[in-house]
C-alpha cells in the first residue's frame, strides 16, 4: 500500500520593520446569484453486464466426466498444484454462475473479490466438485438439481452451471480427539427428565447460574457419537456467544446447569439437537461445553407512571 502523505497549507503573516503592518480588510466578493434550477441528482454507477454465458450452457458436452452422483465437469485449464482438497477444508475460489438458459445469477469474478468458504458449508455439488481440482485449476460443472439447491424457494432452480478457479486450499487442523466415553454417558453421568445426560469435567469458580434468556460466552466442542469432531471454537480459537435461547434445545437446558469457569461434558439425544435436520450433524451429540463468562439479559425499561388525577 502507497504511503499516503499529508499536505499541510499554511497561513503567513508577514511583518515590516519592527512593527507589524495591518493587512488592509479584503474586499467581499459578490454573492453568487441565486439558482434557478434544482442541481441535477448524481446518475448512479452503471451496473456491469452478466458475464456470458457458455455454449453448453444448457447440457454437457459429449466430453465432460460424470461421477457416480451424476456430477459433470470439464477442466477448463489445467492447475499447477497437486493435492486436492479435502471436505472440511477451507477454499479460495473465483467463480460465475448460470441457469441452464444462460441467466447469470452470481458471480465474485463481476464483483472483483474471490469468494472463500469451507466445502462442507456448501451445496453438495460444490462440495464434491471441488475436491476434484488442484490449486490454479479451473473447471466447468453441470451440477444437477439435487445436488444444487434442489429447487429451494428463492434458490435459483434446475441444473446449474459454474465456471470456478480455485485459487487457495487451506486444511484444517487435525480434530481434537474424542472421549472414550463419546458412544453413550457412562453410568455416573446424571440425567435430566427430558433425557439429556451430564457429566462435570472441572469444577466452576462462579455460583450463579444463566437463564435462558442470558447471554453466554463459551468455548465447545462436538462430536457424533461414532468420534467425529464435527465443531469446535477450541480449535478456531475463539469463543462464541450467543443468547441461550437462540441454540438447541439440549444446549438451552443444559447451560443453564452449569456456573463459570465450568466444563461440562452433554449427551444430548436427537431430540433436544438438531432432530435429524437435513445438512447438519445427525443423531445423539456430545460436546464438551466450558462456560467463560454469563452476560445477564436486560430487563426491560418499566412502564412510565400513570398521571396523578387531581
Amino acid at each position: 500500500m502507497k504511503n499516503l502523505i499529508p499536505v499541510l497549507s499554511a497561513l503567513v503573516l508577514l511583518a515590516c520593520g519592527d512593527a507589524a503592518q495591518e493587512a488592509p480588510a479584503p474586499t467581499p466578493e459578490p454573492a453568487p446569484a441565486p439558482a434557478t434550477e434544482a442541481p441535477a441528482k448524481p446518475t448512479p454507477p452503471a451496473k456491469p453486464d452478466p458475464i456470458p454465458a457458455p455454449d453448453d450452457v444448457a447440457a454437457p458436452p459429449a466430453d465432460a466426466q460424470k461421477t457416480e452422483s451424476g456430477l459433470a465437469y470439464k477442466v477448463l485449464q489445467k492447475g499447477t498444484g497437486d493435492v486436492h482438497p479435502s471436505a472440511k477444508a477451507k477454499t479460495k475460489v473465483h467463480y460465475t454462475g448460470w441457469t441452464t438458459d444462460g441467466k447469470m445469477f452470481d458471480s465474485s469474478v463481476q464483483r472483483g473479490k474471490p469468494a472463500e468458504f469451507g466445502l462442507n458449508r456448501v451445496i453438495p455439488g460444490w462440495t464434491e466438485g471441488l475436491q476434484l481440482m488442484v490449486k490454479g485449476e479451473k473447471t466447468r460443472f453441470w451440477i444437477p438439481v439435487e445436488l444444487a439447491y434442489n429447487n429451494m424457494p428463492g434458490r435459483p432452480a434446475g441444473m446449474l452451471v459454474f465456471d470456478v478457479e480455485l485459487l487457495d486450499i487451506t486444511e484444517p487442523p487435525p480434530p481434537i480427539p474424542a472421549p472414550a466415553d463419546v458412544a453413550a454417558p457412562p453410568a455416573d453421568a446424571t440425567k435430566t427428565d427430558s433425557g439429556l445426560a451430564y457429566k462435570v469435567q472441572k469444577a466452576g469458580t462462579g455460583t450463579a447460574h444463566p437463564a435462558a434468556t442470558d447471554k453466554v460466552s463459551v468455548h465447545y466442542t462436538g462430536w457424533t457419537t461414532d468420534g467425529e469432531m464435527f465443531d469446535s471454537s477450541v480449535q478456531r480459537g475463539q469463543p462464541a456467544t450467543f443468547p441461550l435461547n437462540r441454540v438447541i434445545p439440549g444446549w438451552t437446558e443444559g447451560v443453564q446447569l452449569m456456573v463459570e469457569g465450568e466444563t461440562t461434558r452433554f449427551w444430548i439425544p436427537v431430540e433436544l439437537a438438531y432432530n435429524n435436520r437435513p445438512g447438519a450433524p445427525a443423531g445423539m451429540l456430545v460436546f464438551d461445553v466450558e462456560l467463560l463468562e454469563i452476560m445477564k439479559a436486560k430487563a426491560p425499561p418499566a412502564p412510565p407512571a400513570a398521571p396523578k388525577s387531581e
